[in-house]
């Protein structure tokens, strides 16, 4: 009877282990699980703006609602890390097989946890812009520091799915993820660029 397969859960490595993982060249993480984790880092950097307003303004309900939620924003991205993997399967078996039909379907669900990534940090983002009204000094430059790694994951997760979009041989759906890739990009570029000037 065969062994079975060791199930590996990304998210629970220490810092060594998952970038090593992210390194291997046969490793089952793609940019979709280091993106969810630069999320997590940008998402904890604006918990920790939040909180710090909080404490100063403690009976403020609604910095007690961004400060919840970008908790919740955190764990999120981190469970997206193994879930990218997951999001993949299909597409590994059905590469296996050699089946084009069901490679083109695979590819197309194999980008949805980036797609998550992206429009999660666009909710990251607005809770930035809106943060960003209200600090200054230390709180800040965490906000801008959270908003350089909402970036960073967001045009990393948007290539990854422009990659794979390239490879489908439907030109319609090329198309239309590479214009709808560049409009989400200019909405999230200017969320970035006034949380940039807010917080200069």
């Amino acid at each position: 009877m065969a062994d079975k397969p060791t199930i590996v859960i990304y998210r629970k490595l220490d810092a060594e282990g998952f970038t090593k993982a992210l390194a291997e060249p046969d490793s089952k993480t793609e940019v979709g699980s280091g993106a969810a984790m630069t999320a997590a880092v940008s998402a904890a950097y604006l918990h920790r703006a939040a909180a710090m307003l909080l404490a100063e303004r403690p009976e403020d309900e609604r910095l007690v609602y961004i400060e919840r939620n970008s908790e919740i924003l955190r764990s999120y991205m981190v469970r997206l890390i193994d879930e990218d993997v997951k999001c993949r399967g299909p597409l590994r078996r059905a590469l296996k097989e050699g089946d084009e039909r069901k490679i083109e379907a695979a590819r197309q669900a194999g980008v949805a946890i980036a797609q998550e990534i992206v429009y999660m940090m666009g909710q990251g983002l607005d809770f930035g812009v809106e943060l960003a009204a209200q600090a200054e000094g230390w709180t800040a430059s965490l906000l801008a520091e959270s908003a350089e790694l909402a970036m960073g994951a967001v045009r990393a997760s948007m290539r990854y799915i422009l990659t794979m979009s390239r490879m489908s041989e439907d030109d319609t759906y090329r198309y239309v993820i590479r214009r709808e890739n560049e409009m989400t990009l200019d909405q999230l570029q200017a969320k970035y660029d006034t949380i940039l000037a807010k917080t200069e």
